[in-house]
């Protein structure tokens, strides 16, 4: 399978690796480390000599409780970084964000995926993803994220997944957006508890009715820390162990803070498959 980003074509014959980029103070792992544009741009390299294939750019956070970030300061803070990696790096650059005007500039910059937690559902959002040629990423939240993890319960966790999917895929085509250019996140810790995370890790199998690819992102989250009894820094063991579950079941693309970790997995178990 292939995903056209823009001007790049992603191979997912086998997963890739997202690194991610937040040049946010505030992200719940590394807020304010990457702020400065050298940083952002040095950390940008290494993930791509790591193994990196996609970089994903941030400039709000979507964590528990975080504060809304406006239009003029999500745009200073992301896009100078995406023009600098877009001029220096051979790498699929991704916007995260909801906001239209955003996705809009950042395309133009040289973005050829949007990452949506919220799934183009804010104001101008489809309607700016259909004017461009980006992959599109439409994430599954249950709420808002300053209260999505106030109590979330589902009557059958799959089944609202999936329908949330297939409904915001019509939506997409509704305004000529085509099902190749979507891929699908279930947003682990978005208006999930720590059992329905997990469920999902185990079979993510249930979520292939779509035929689109997945990006599972779960590095260094809550479900990693509440598990284990750790704190951000202490959740990288974890968080690979995760991906490379995400990978066995055919996960197409993992978004990942430890991206030279796991690369590391990913190529001893690959070898090893090579000889079953």
């Amino acid at each position: 399978m292939q995903l056209v980003c823009g001007k790049r074509t992603l191979d997912l014959t086998q997963t890739q690796i997202m690194g991610i980029l937040n040049v946010t103070p505030d992200s719940f792992s590394d807020g304010g480390r990457h702020q400065a544009l050298d940083a952002a741009l040095m950390q940008a390299r290494a993930m791509v000599a790591a193994g990196a294939t996609l970089i994903d750019v941030g400039g709000e956070s979507t964590r528990p409780g975080a504060a809304d970030v406006a239009l003029e300061l999500e745009l200073a803070r992301t896009l100078p970084v995406i023009e600098r990696i877009a001029a220096e790096l051979d790498v699929v650059i991704s916007i995260d964000t909801s906001k239209a005007e955003v996705m809009r500039q950042a395309v133009a910059a040289g973005a050829g995926m949007i990452n949506d937690v919220r799934a183009l559902q804010e104001p101008g959002a489809l309607s700016a993803a259909a004017s461009g040629d980006a992959a599109i990423c439409l994430m599954h939240m249950q709420g808002q994220p300053r209260t999505m993890q106030h109590a979330p319960k589902y009557d059958d966790l799959f089944a609202e997944v999936n329908g949330f999917f297939q409904q915001r895929i019509d939506a997409c085509a509704a305004v000529g957006i085509a099902p190749e250019r979507l891929v699908l996140d279930p947003g682990f810790g978005f208006g999930k508890t720590l059992e329905h995370n997990y469920q999902l890790l185990a079979r993510l199998d249930r979520l292939a009715d779509h035929q689109r690819p997945l990006l599972i992102g779960l590095s260094r989250k809550s479900m990693i820390g509440q598990l284990l009894e750790r704190g951000v820094e202490g959740r990288m063991v974890g968080s690979v162990t995760g991906a490379l579950l995400a990978a066995q079941q055919g996960a197409e693309i993992v978004r990942v803070h430890d991206v030279q970790a796991t690369q590391d997995a990913l190529t001893v178990w690959r070898q090893t498959e090579a000889f079953r």
